[in-house]
């Protein structure tokens, strides 16, 4: 089964609250406090974040974090791969991390890469600004309106 992590949830979560507050210098204890996660996980969170450079860390009496960016310029591929590393369905699709000993004769290789890079560029095509919005009921149910991709575009 293909899952985002708690922890790449939780990092769209805390995003979504930044981009509300694009100009804002925010902490992990407020943060925590406004989305009800616990402030070890922000706190983490908040880290890996802005180590990958899509926020930044101010010291200081009134420190915290900020959007590095604005959010129309942060997808949500990004997001996943600053907290979980490459996005990748299999292990000979991992470029990074890649180790599977069937890569050189796999038969399959190749449709996992394309089905990998499918995931991948829908993902690139969602933005931390479209997470705000909530969406409509035809959106939300794809029985109803298989073709209505109209989130995904920017």
């Amino acid at each position: 089964m293909l899952r985002v992590t708690k922890i790449a949830d939780y990092g769209v979560i805390v995003l979504t609250h930044f981009a509300g507050n694009p100009d804002s210098v925010l902490n992990a204890r407020d943060i925590a406090r406004k989305v009800k996660l616990p402030k070890p996980v922000v706190s983490k969170v908040l880290k890996m974040l802005a180590r990958s450079g899509i926020l930044v860390s101010q010291r200081g009496i009134n420190g915290g974090y900020s959007l590095a960016m604005p959010p129309q310029e942060i997808t949500i591929a990004s997001i996943i791969h600053a907290l979980e590393g490459p996005i990748a369905v299999t292990e000979c699709t991992d470029r990074e991390n890649g180790d599977c000993g069937m890569e050189g004769s796999c038969p399959v290789r190749g449709n996992w890469s394309r089905i990998n890079s499918a995931i991948h560029q829908a993902l690139d095509r969602i933005t931390l600004s479209q997470m705000t919005r909530p969406l409509s009921p035809a959106q939300l149910d794809w029985k109803i309106a298989p073709a209505d991709r109209s989130f995904l575009v920017p």
